[in-house]
């Protein structure tokens, strides 16, 4: 029996998995490697909040964990009840989450990782990866790798003074990936529970290849548990960096997870027999529509929504470019009700 006071939190996910290995039940990977593996959904902005992770976790299997999209910290001690709507536990009993915090300001980093521990979160995530332009220019997220020196300077006041468990989500630079070097050493002196890095420098966005000899370096270098995340779109793209970083155990999917969700318990089997995936693809998505709009205050919102859904759903599709264009250019509900309902019944095909 494995006892742990904090289910919410990433480190007692891999005291949970260790002890079922002690047991000789171990879950793995099912890649023929034995090693076994712990999955974790990304954050994106506007896409994986609580509705997205609660939907996900009742129809697909696969992922251990999420990290929460990003919460701004602010200048003052009244919170919003709609700042931790994302994070509150009695939101989130489907699959556990860190909340990850983004700042450049240590004394409110502070006050807001306090708050989330009083709601039970015991570990959180800080922003260092976040690539765009309107965030990356007020040196938060990425904006702020090129500054290493105020980084020590941030780490140095929060990890001793907040009462969580902090991680760090990072790309290997803003604008040149030798900015993840002079940050290694920084990282290195800090008791962090782990280091999740996306092998692309902040400029790049989402363009160009992932740098797998950088990572490679940065593994090295790091005395913390490093996860991976960037560009596991399939179990061959999985597969591929695996057999390079053979000792990684933590992998972060998010675009790939969002277009495919039957992602992440293809690469926990080994391989892609799931059967009749448009129809239940179809399920899934017509819960996740109920849902947002049950929540949703007006039709607007709701089609923007499923809009920025569609630009990841599209993808698993044939044809897929001719679903996204008819879902991004309509502009009444009615209308998108009606071609997303002949596409189910009459187009979709599979990517297989």
């Amino acid at each position: 029996m494995v006892l742990c006071m904090d289910p919410g939190s990433f480190a007692c996910l891999r005291l949970w998995y260790h002890q079922r290995d002690v047991d000789g039940n171990r879950r793995d990977a099912g890649i023929g490697k034995g090693l076994l593996i712990q999955l974790y959904l990304a954050p994106l902005r506007g896409i994986t909040d609580y509705i997205y992770r609660n939907t996900f976790a009742v129809h697909f299997d696969g992922f251990d964990g999420a990290l929460a999209p990003f919460i701004p910290t602010v200048t003052t001690d009244r919170f919003k009840p709609s700042h931790f709507k994302d994070v509150l536990p009695e939101n989130n009993s489907t699959l556990p989450i860190v909340p990850q915090i983004i700042s450049n300001q240590p004394d409110d980093f502070i006050n807001l990782a306090v708050r989330l521990f009083d709601l039970g979160h015991t570990s959180v995530n800080w922003n260092l990866g976040c690539p765009f332009p309107m965030v990356a220019k007020k040196q938060r997220g990425s904006g702020l790798l090129p500054y290493p020196e105020k980084i020590d300077a941030f780490l140095e006041k929060t990890v001793s003074s907040i009462p969580n468990r902090l991680s760090i989500k990072t790309r290997l630079g803003r604008r040149k990936i030798s900015e993840i070097f002079e940050l290694m050493p920084i990282f290195n002196k800090y008791p962090l529970e782990e280091i999740i890095i996306h092998p692309r420098t902040g400029k790049q966005m989402y363009d160009g290849k992932v740098d797998l000899d950088t990572f490679e370096q940065c593994l090295e270098q790091s005395v913390h548990r490093v996860v991976y995340n960037g560009d596991i779109t399939d179990l061959k793209t999985f597969q591929d960096v695996f057999d390079r970083f053979e000792g990684i155990d933590g992998w972060m999917i998010g675009r790939g997870a969002v277009a495919n969700p039957f992602l992440p318990a293809i690469i926990k089997a080994g391989k892609d027999d799931i059967p009749q995936k448009v129809e239940k693809f179809r399920q899934f998505y017509e819960e996740l529509f109920e849902q947002y709009r049950q929540r949703f205050s007006g039709p607007g919102h709701l089609l923007n929504r499923m809009k920025g859904f569609w630009t990841y759903f599209s993808k698993s599709f044939q044809n897929s470019r001719k679903i996204a264009k008819k879902v991004h250019r309509t502009q009444r509900m009615h209308r998108y009700l009606e071609i997303v309902d002949r596409f189910f019944t009459e187009e979709a095909q599979w990517k297989e």
